[in-house]
């Protein structure tokens, strides 16, 4: 029988479901804080641009992972799938981060609030989606082969603001350079890991 972590020398393990776009961010977060008994499984961070099918597939890793964690939380918001992930974390008896998608957890419900009232029809960035941005939203919206598309999928948007994790000169020319290609106003918040790092914490101590 596993012992409760307060009568054992070793804390219990707990697993973290991600998206792929987190990965770095937690990576960085464990070794930071040294949460040795935390493991990470990551969904394809290219679900980003298909919140409808986030919930089938977290579904799937949760059933796949149960029987060998007793501990499980979830490192996604609601990401755009209208209370579908909600669903099956109720199901599964798992929480999740705070928020409706990760741009509000990293700056925080509170800033992020702010951001969007300062900025009426807002794309954002994070780190991973400014590395990525080719891969992720030039090519996975089709912009390179229907750059005409451009303007009916952010006819709705003004600006782009960049919540950067780290502060990296090179990400921030990158931030700027991707609001060109969309034709949006740049801003720049640095958030840090915001309620990523808030959330994870309090799991993760439960269980140390």
């Amino acid at each position: 029988m596993m012992m409760p972590a307060s009568q054992s020398n070793h804390p219990l393990p707990i697993l973290i479901i991600a998206c792929g776009a987190l990965a770095h961010e937690i990576v960085a977060l464990q070794a930071l804080n040294g949460w040795n008994h935390m493991h990470l499984t990551c969904l394809d961070a290219e679900l980003h641009n298909k919140p409808q099918l986030i919930a089938g597939k977290l579904r799937q890793k949760i059933a796949q992972h149960r029987d060998d964690y007793e501990n499980i939380f979830v490192a996604y918001a609601d990401c755009g799938t209208g209370g579908a992930i909600d669903k099956v974390l109720l199901e599964a008896g798992i929480e999740r981060l705070p928020g409706a998608h990760c741009y509000s957890f990293f700056a925080g419900e509170r800033q992020f609030a702010a951001i969007g009232e300062q900025a009426i029809g807002t794309f954002y960035l994070t780190d991973f989606l400014v590395k990525h941005f080719e891969r992720l939203v030039i090519k996975g919206l089709k912009l390179d082969s229907h750059p005409e598309l451009r303007n009916q999928l952010f006819a709705h948007y003004t600006h782009l603001v960049y919540l950067s994790q780290t502060q990296d000169p090179l990400l921030i020319e990158q931030a700027k350079a991707a609001a060109k290609v969309l034709g949006l106003i740049f801003k720049h918040h640095h958030c840090g890991y915001g309620d990523l790092q808030n959330g994870l914490e309090e799991q993760v101590l439960k269980f140390g």
